[in-house]
């Protein structure tokens, strides 16, 4: 059975930092595209960033770029996703996300795998 465990979120005020993490089990985390996706009340969820089997390949959504770092431990089969100078538009619920296969995915219908979410509140 695989599952994906988000954690780290919390409360940070603008400009502030949070680091997530993600463990994976019951796959073989190696041979996944993994990543995160995100939604705010009342809107989609959205990508927002992923990375290759490696550690290269690595996309961002626009919104994120130099802000965001996604990273891996594929011999811990661990996630991270390392976020600065947080902004209030980036509160929302944030999912870990993995896809098997070479085939890398960005958006929410090429994902095989979820994980239940972790809160992100960014406040002013």
């Amino acid at each position: 059975q695989v599952q994906l465990v988000e954690s780290g979120g919390g409360l940070v005020q603008a400009g502030g930092s949070l680091r997530l993490s993600c463990a994976a089990s019951g796959l073989t985390f190696g041979t996944y595209y993994m990543g995160w996706f995100r939604q705010a009340p009342g809107k989609e969820r959205e990508f927002v960033a992923r990375i290759g089997w490696s550690g290269f390949l690595r996309m961002y959504a626009d919104s994120v770029k130099g802000r965001f770092t996604v990273s891996r431990d594929n011999a811990n089969n661990t996630l991270y996703l390392q976020m600065n100078n947080l902004k209030l538009e980036d509160t929302a619920v944030y999912y870990c996300a993995g896809r098997g296969g070479p085939i890398p995915f960005s958006k929410v219908g090429d994902i095989h795998y979820w994980g239940q979410g972790t809160q992100v509140t960014v406040s002013s």
